[in-house]
């Protein structure tokens, strides 16, 4: 055991000297746009609070009503005797909003991915998949015995040569993120599709990243690139712009959701989604199906934000998703951005640094999180303060 937690110590200490090392500070407040830490009060620009609900005052008064009405937790299952109407209501309000027959729900959209895959995909089909999917469908895939390829990042010759790669499977399924969270990138669902129904195969869309504000009405990138009908099977979350609580879903066929009811093993084995969280998710889809001042909000915000860092001189990734990346490349870009992030706190602009092995090594970066909650002045504050901590680390004006 000595040696063991020896070798442990020695690749945590690499992992500092690599600048690596990622903290996690701890909130004071409320999850919110202006948040409190033990250091001090910050705007927060790292949330996945897209829409500003995690603390709206309806959502808040839902969830109240719910542990009063309904009780704090479900200690069981969903088939024993953990099902209650509000479970029910809330998959039939995802399915209403996304056209689908059936959702089922899980603890968690990590848990709803890795939950599909070894139900529907045998060791006689295969599964095509971005390269730069969530590690969630990378693990929920891993779990499947289905044939395994792998296509560049919305590549779509290279998807063509995996489709033809995998000919002769009984069920092919295409898996792709809607939006690629560390980079902001919408997938090319309409390509996409045309491929599938080209090749007889299926269209999966992990859309944690856009459900709630990408789209005309909220409804995610399906809904955006005009292929709602088309995109087979939908896993998200209710953990970013529904709320922000906790909370995964599958959308799609009523024979899909009735199979993963009986044979899924993270809705099998784990607790039913709490009252409060089922209650709060309810009230939060009401509220951004019909929050398209919100959605316009965030767009004045994200280009807003966009514009004032171009003309600063920072790279940003190119986009118009409210993810951000503010880019940091080469070797020493790691500690540079963790650098930069720690500088931002000091004046008041709460962000984070990502590196390798959450991306690739030397596309170091701090991903920048707009929400419909930041006013004009808290996006300007937040460019202010890049600003004023890359002078700071770097010595740069």
């Amino acid at each position: 055991m000595y040696a063991f937690k020896d070798d442990l110590s020695a690749t945590l200490q690499q992992i500092r000297d690599d600048g690596l090392w990622k903290d996690e500070r701890q909130l004071t407040s409320p999850q919110q746009a202006h948040i409190t830490t033990t250091r001090t009060s910050a705007i927060n620009f790292c949330a996945n609070n897209y829409l500003g609900l995690a603390d709206h005052p309806d959502v808040l008064a839902a969830a109240s009503s719910a542990l009063r009405e309904w009780g704090f937790g479900m200690a069981s299952v969903r088939f024993i005797c953990g099902t209650q109407e509000q479970h029910t209501r809330l998959e039939g309000a995802l399915s209403d909003w996304f056209g689908t027959q059936d959702t089922i729900l899980y603890s968690s959209c990590f848990d709803a991915n890795g939950g599909v895959f070894e139900v529907l995909f045998g060791e006689d089909d295969a599964i095509i998949s971005d390269e730069l999917n969530h590690a969630s469908l990378i693990d929920g895939i891993r779990l499947s015995k289905a044939a395994r390829y792998r296509y560049r990042n919305a590549d779509m010759a290279d998807l063509r040569a995996q489709l033809e790669a995998a000919k002769g499977a009984r069920r092919t399924v295409v898996v792709t993120d809607g939006v690629f969270s560390m980079d902001g990138y919408l997938a090319p669902l309409a390509e996409i599709c045309d491929l599938a129904e080209e090749f007889g195969a299926m269209v999966l869309v992990d859309d944690s990243h856009a459900v709630g504000f990408i789209g005309e009405g909220g409804g995610g990138t399906p809904e955006a690139c005009g292929v709602a009908d088309r995109v087979d099977l939908l896993t998200g979350t209710l953990g970013k712009a529904l709320g922000g609580a906790s909370g995964g879903y599958v959308a799609g066929p009523a024979e899909v959701v009735a199979l993963l009811r009986q044979r899924s093993r993270p809705y099998l084995f784990s607790n039913a989604v709490a009252p409060v969280v089922a209650a709060g998710s309810l009230e939060a889809i009401r509220i951004a199906r019909g929050s398209n001042e919100a959605r316009a909000t965030l767009r004045r915000n994200t280009a807003l934000f966009r514009e004032l860092m171009t003309e600063a001189g920072f790279e940003l990734l190119p986009g118009d998703h409210p993810i951000t990346p503010v880019m940091f490349p080469g070797e020493d870009g790691a500690r540079q951005a963790s650098q930069i992030a720690d500088a931002m706190l000091e004046h008041g602009v709460y962000v984070i640094a990502f590196s390798y092995p959450v991306v690739p090594k030397g596309r170091a970066r701090i991903r920048v999180q707009l929400s419909a909650a930041h006013s004009e002045e808290d996006v300007r504050t937040c460019v202010a303060a890049f600003v004023a901590a890359r002078t700071e680390v770097l010595g740069e004006g």
